[in-house]
């Protein structure tokens, strides 16, 4: 299983790029329960913590695909040294002025998350340069679910140590610190300095022109309300069965189910059309959410929380093939950052309407949100097959590049991010 991967390692620049990547985005993984962490330290109520956070989500939401049209526009390193510097800053500026002045408080989240630097778009556009195979391109799409799993788990762990052992404040600090670390150590590649994206098509509506991206975001936005409604009922769940660290494991358990799952997709080649693949893991996501609604105890519950993970690290990793193949010519970066614009919203909204759910009908009933809307993504996945299932124009003509001339690169592999 682990053949593949330690392949894709061992390529040229492979590890430092994703490794750099998962530093960098240490901040934006960690960012709502910093933020959280320091209010509270600080003084301030949870709901200032909670509107803060939702602030920096949005404003995330808002600059990540800003930001991707300027790397595709002009390179990787002045848009994501720039963007990391000034999201750092902001971030040290409200750690240092602190919550109790709302009026710079806002402004200071807003500017951290409107300038997070795109790093996983970037690194998406970076693969088809460091590997040789479009089988290994889609390997390194599996790695890279699996990593975000790691990091996603890794991250709170380490906010939570560093305010324990020395402030909420210095937690803020020193991740902002490492998240320009991580940056630094990527643009300064070779692969990061070199890349160019394809010449684009001027289009107000950059990589959202394309059919097939739309199709996918609209399928992934109920993925994410998904993940975000699984969080709030095990909050409700957690409070009837053991508390805090029951949740914690719910948690946990979907981290490690995701680990498990991407694991061994990404350890086998696989045929046949990606869009259908993705309709057949968006099924089995939907179907293992079900059994949630049983909320037996807690040790079950962990079990089953496993199960709902399995499925979502391949999904993601289906999607991200998908998502090459359907970016318009020179909008790469863009389209990747739309998607984890997508996964941020549907995150939300699935927050905000599991809330009203858990309380007319109790747990049960907030653990059906992600069983419906699974079969929402399933039949958005089912209703554009016919559209999924064709490349864009304008990426097909974006494949050509100077290996794909001489004739060096295999029929259908992408290298359009070459310079």
């Amino acid at each position: 299983m682990a053949a593949g991967y330690l392949e894709i390692l061992r390529a040229r620049h492979a590890a430092r790029l994703l490794a750099g990547t998962l530093v960098g985005r240490l901040p934006n993984a960690t960012a709502a329960l910093a933020i959280v962490l320091f209010v509270r330290a600080e003084g301030g109520s949870y709901s200032l913590a909670g509107a803060l956070a939702a602030v920096y989500g949005v404003a995330n939401a808002v600059g990540q695909p800003v930001l991707g049209r300027l790397v595709d526009l002009h390179g990787q390193p002045r848009v994501q040294l720039s963007a990391a510097f000034a999201s750092a800053l902001a971030m040290v500026a409200f750690a240092f002025t602190g919550p109790s002045m709302p009026a710079g408080a806002y402004p200071a989240v807003a500017l951290a998350g409107l300038f997070t630097p795109p790093l996983e778009g970037g690194l998406r556009a970076l693969w088809s340069d460091v590997l040789d195979r479009e089988e290994q391109v889609h390997t390194a799409y599996a790695m890279d679910a699996v990593a975000q799993e790691v990091m996603f788990t890794v991250g709170p762990l380490l906010v939570t140590l560093f305010a324990a052992v020395w402030s909420a404040q210095y937690a803020l600090v020193l991740l902002s610190v490492i998240g320009v670390l991580g940056a630094l150590w990527v643009v300064t590649s070779k692969p990061s300095r070199s890349w160019r994206s394809a010449p684009r098509e001027a289009h107000w509506l950059g990589a959202l022109r394309s059919p097939g991206l739309i199709a996918l975001l609209g399928a992934l936005l109920f993925v994410g309300m998904a993940l975000g409604s699984i969080a709030v009922a095990g909050v409700a769940y957690a409070d009837d069965n053991g508390g805090d660290a029951v949740y914690g494991w719910l948690m946990a358990g979907i981290g490690l189910g995701a680990l498990i799952g991407g694991s061994v997709y990404g350890a086998r080649q696989w045929s046949g059309p990606p869009h259908r693949r993705l309709a057949v893991l968006v099924a089995l996501l939907a179907l293992c959410y079900v059994p949630l609604v049983l909320t037996p105890g807690a040790v079950a519950m962990t079990l089953l929380s496993v199960l709902a993970g399995v499925f979502l690290a391949p999904c993601i990793a289906c999607a991200f093939v998908l998502v090459d193949r359907h970016a318009p010519r020179g909008t790469v970066t863009e389209a990747f950052s739309w998607l984890v614009t997508t996964f941020t919203v549907g995150t939300s909204v699935g927050t905000a309407a599991a809330g009203p759910v858990v309380e007319w009908s109790g747990v049960r009933g907030g653990f059906t949100v992600p069983a419906v809307v699974g079969a929402l993504a399933l039949l958005v996945v089912l209703a554009t097959s016919r559209v999924l299932s064709t490349s864009a124009p304008t990426a097909l003509v974006a494949r050509g590049s100077e290996n794909d001339r001489n004739g060096a690169v295999e029929p259908g592999f992408s290298t359009r991010h070459q310079a």
